[in-house]
């Protein structure tokens, strides 16, 4: 049993490895046409756009092929990874998530509600931290492939936690857990625009 357990462990950080060979020097060229929207260094200016800048690697090249292989849909991104390579994608995630990200500020109105639904979760509603996956600080897991969310636009954020919490046309590729579709469900409106104003403003 422990030598399966070893030899299991092992697997999954070779795999990991592996999965996380992108090379951030060749990712800026070729992540050239991602700055219109993303910015060159992948600090969006535009809130509807996200932040990819610090963005964890392996979060990020999971993304880039679930964008190409249909899995995400990202509209905005339709045919634009059509013909990249899983190096080209590995480079891409690699430059990205070599770079500083920049921090918003949080809605002083909504911030106290943000706050705790993020670092307490809320019982009544069955809602756990947000802080068990993705940090105190906002900066996620990026070894588990948790994202980081802390200066992330709060209307992006809100637009995932909306579209992961659709029956149907929603966002649904979080894993077989289905963790964050889960989560979602449970948040109400409000729920939502305060805790995606606090993670706009989190570092």
């Amino acid at each position: 049993m422990n030598k399966l357990i070893v030899s299991l462990l092992l697997t999954v950080g070779i795999s990991g490895i592996a999965h996380a060979a992108g090379d951030a020097t060749a990712g800026q060229a070729k992540a050239a046409v991602c700055g219109a929207c993303h910015g060159p260094d992948g600090n969006s200016m535009a809130p509807n756009f996200p932040k990819l800048a610090g963005q964890g690697e392996r979060y990020l090249n999971k993304q880039l092929h679930d964008i190409k292989s249909g899995k995400r849909t990202v509209l905005e991104m339709t045919g634009l990874l059509t013909n990249l390579s899983d190096q080209d994608l590995a480079d891409i995630a690699a430059y990205f998530a070599s770079q500083k990200g920049s921090v918003g500020a949080a809605d002083p109105k909504v911030v106290a509600r943000g706050e705790a639904l993020f670092r307490g979760g809320d019982l009544a509603k069955g809602l756990p931290a947000c802080t068990g996956c993705h940090s105190p600080n906002g900066a996620g897991n990026a070894a588990a492939g948790f994202p980081h969310l802390g200066g992330q636009h709060a209307q992006y954020v809100a637009k995932q936690l909306t579209d992961f919490r659709k029956e149907e046309g929603g966002r649904n590729n979080d894993g077989d857990t289905k963790t964050m579709q889960t989560i979602a469900k449970r948040l109400s409106d409000e729920d939502i625009a305060a805790v995606s104003s606090y993670i706009q403003g989190l570092h």
